[in-house]
């Protein structure tokens, strides 16, 4: 029988199909000559060989633009279809300017605000490994995640690993109720936050049922060769030299890992010292690895956090010890 199976893996089918089979109907409208049937996330062709293959290109071309952006509009399509096939056609795809890094759930745009994220996103296209370091606020994790989703749309890594110590304010998980993902989930929450504005909910649950997406503690990644992924180790201040060590010795040959701490806040005990210190020390001029520091100017929440940020910067310099007042 001459037929062509495609599945709509890792895809909102009404994503694909359009409201009320807005898209359906295109397709089926300038491709008269194939039977198009769907059922569930399966598409079925039935044609001639040669019809077959000129709709199934298409078809491809159309998730590799829900892939890449998220969503793609009724017009986009028809214009993908009309124009001669050299790949996904940029008049068909939403306006993409130099600060855009990608485009999220519904078509929500993630791009670098400030000129240190710039410095952020042009270094991780040019090194294997970046070190992102400043205070709370700046974008790091966020900009990181998004520089990891783009790898993984444009297909250049197959899964994305994201990871953080387990050290939280002095909090020590053995007191925290619930099993062992239950303790640790709260600690990975901006990790989970960060991904639900740039990937659909059901696309994002597929790809960590399918451990394409892992996020996880930075215990869990020793014995691990970490390849053909883009790894985010955050909070990096939190972690001991041999766990530093470690993870950056799993990094396989096809990898990309960014590395985001705040030397400001960390919640090591007293008598142990961050390992993010010696890191950026001795690897500071080894090819291939770059350091990125942003700043107050970088703050992307409220106008606020920035005179906050400043004011203990300015303490901290100044040694001063906050007053007390009695009642």
């Amino acid at each position: 029988m001459n037929e062509t199976t495609i599945h709509l893996d890792g895809i909102n089918p009404v994503d694909f199909f359009g409201i009320n089979n807005s898209k359906l109907e295109i397709l089926k409208r300038n491709f008269p000559e194939v039977k198009i049937s769907a059922r569930g996330s399966a598409i079925k062709l039935l044609g001639s060989k040669k019809d077959r293959d000129i709709l199934e290109e298409k078809i491809r071309q159309i998730l590799a633009m829900i892939e890449r952006f998220g969503k793609v509009s009724d017009n986009s399509v028809e214009n993908l279809i009309n124009t001669p096939d050299q790949g996904v056609q940029e008049q068909a795809i939403p306006e993409m300017n130099e600060d855009v890094i990608v485009y999220g759930a519904n078509g929500h745009v993630v791009k670098s605000r400030t000129e240190n994220q710039r410095k952020m996103v042009a270094a991780a296209e040019a090194n294997d490994i970046v070190f992102a370091i400043g205070p709370a606020g700046t974008g790091k994790t966020y900009t990181a995640v998004a520089l990891a989703v783009k790898a993984l749309k444009s297909k250049l890594v197959k899964k994305i690993i994201l990871t953080r110590p387990a050290v939280e304010a002095g909090e020590n998980l053995g007191f925290l109720p619930g099993d062992l993902k239950e303790k640790i989930d709260p600690y990975l929450r901006p990790l989970y936050d960060a991904l639900d504005d740039m990937i659909p909910m059901d696309k994002l649950q597929y790809y960590m049922t399918n451990r394409v997406i892992e996020i996880a503690p930075l215990a869990y990644m020793r014995g691990r060769t970490l390849d053909n992924a883009f790894i985010i180790l955050d909070e990096a201040q939190n972690t001991s030299d041999l766990q530093l060590k470690m993870l950056l010795t799993r990094i396989g040959p096809n990898a990309k890992a960014i590395i985001t701490g705040d030397l400001s806040q960390i919640d090591l005990p007293k008598n142990q010292k961050s390992g993010l210190f010696k890191a950026l020390d001795i690897l500071k001029n080894i090819d291939g690895i770059a350091l990125i520091r942003l700043n107050e100017s970088d703050v992307v929440r409220h106008r606020l956090v920035k005179q906050i940020i400043r004011a203990y910067d300015k303490s901290d310099e100044s040694g001063e010890k906050p007053s007390s007042s009695k009642s």
